[in-house]
């Protein structure tokens, strides 16, 4: 299997990686975190001309029609300077969707604003007893009349407190923890009926809760086929995992190379403690684990778009496992050579250290992933 990247995918590379240094300083990112939204509607103009927001929508759309390798190495590069700008739910995850949702006027309305930085469209599936069980969808939408009244909870919306607008799934039919019966709603945040509830999550990123109380909409909310939404769900979280899988690699090679600078500097007995064996074998762990990883977010960017589904699940779920094992390992390892220091806000570690376990937590954890992998392996 071929892993070199084309000319047109390396160039990619470098210019994020070049973005994210001259804009993504430590100091730069503490003052975005500060802000009241958490994070930079002037760094996501600057993301948007560079291309980035247009990467994964059709060209017809004013997209580039990138995929999933080209995702991955913007998302590396992301995790490297823990950027805290929506890219990841607004530039990936909602483009998958309308993609699977194969709704035309969907796609004309909303993928042009959304590929040139100008909307902010975000994913609102995940519900608080879910776990990373996408099946797991209480909320319902009654029809009534003309319409649908919409009434239930979503729960960690990325960004969600600043989305102009919400692809909210529910029940038009079925039970809770089936395929069928699940629909797409397409709501503007300032719809009477819908509450947000915003806050920052461990890991500096933002999010929100969604409470949708006797929400009325018209027919032309219903986006994509009724009741039969599932699959496009599906197919656009297999491609968050993939691009989650690429953002935690990014960190842990963010966290390699400042445990060993540190390393370097830091002298104990008249030495930089870089010398002392045990820890020069610690950071060969460290430095193997983060191989493995990034194999294995090569992986799953291949074969997220695979037609075989349980492909998909087995190899995405695999990656989940491994990638958040090695991420936990990395970040223990890193803080402890940090010595007490390496918890403090002061440091850039202790932040790696926060968003890899939120990484670890989104859309299944190791364990989940592990049963998940068990179950494909069993089906067979």
């Amino acid at each position: 299997m071929d892993f070199n990247f084309s000319e047109e995918q390396q160039l990619l590379a470098d210019s994020v990686q070049r973005f994210v240094r001259e804009h993504y300083t430590f100091e730069m990112r503490r003052e975005i975190l500060k802000s009241a939204t958490g994070w930079s509607r002037e760094i996501w103009k600057e993301i948007a001309e560079l291309g980035l927001t247009a990467l994964n929508v059709p060209e017809e759309h004013g997209g580039l029609n990138g995929g999933p390798v080209d995702t991955m190495l913007v998302m590396n590069a992301f995790g490297e300077g823990l950027v805290l700008e929506p890219f990841l739910g607004a530039a990936v995850v909602t483009p998958a969707l309308i993609a699977g949702l194969q709704d035309s006027t969907l796609a004309s309305e909303l993928l042009p604003a959304v590929a040139a930085g100008e909307r902010i469209c975000i994913v609102a599936h995940q519900e608080r007893h879910a776990r990373g069980d996408l099946t797991q969808v209480a909320t319902r939408a009654q029809k009534s009349g003309e319409g649908y009244v919409l009434n239930g909870q979503k729960s960690v919306i990325p960004h969600g407190g600043t989305a102009d607008e919400f692809l909210i799934s529910a029940r038009t039919g079925g039970n809770d923890g089936e395929t069928a019966g699940i629909s797409i709603f397409r709501l503007d945040a300032q719809t009477p009926g819908l509450n947000v509830n915003a806050y920052g999550t461990i890991d500096g990123q933002q999010a929100a809760d969604l409470r949708l109380t006797n929400v009325k909409v018209g027919r032309s909310a219903l986006v994509g086929p009724e009741g039969d939404a599932f699959p496009a769900i599906e197919r656009a979280h297999e491609v968050a995992l993939s691009a989650l899988c690429a953002e935690a690699v990014g960190i842990m090679k963010a966290v390699n190379a400042t445990t060993l600078d540190y390393t370097k500097n830091r002298k104990q007995f008249g030495q930089p403690i870089a010398k002392f064996q045990v820890l020069q074998h610690r950071m060969a762990d460290m430095f193997v684990h983060s191989e493995q990883a990034k194999s294995m977010s090569y992986l799953a960017a291949i074969k997220c778009q695979d037609p075989d589904p349980l492909e998909r699940r087995r190899t995405l779920s695999a990656a989940k496992v491994v990638i958040g094992q090695a991420g936990r390992f990395i970040a223990q390892q890193a803080v402890q050579l940090h010595g007490g220091m390496g918890m403090t806000d002061e440091l850039m570690v202790s932040h790696h250290f926060k968003r890899l376990t939120g990484i670890d937590l989104t859309l299944g954890d190791v364990d989940f992933h592990t049963q998940r992998f068990a179950a494909s392996i069993s089906a067979e």
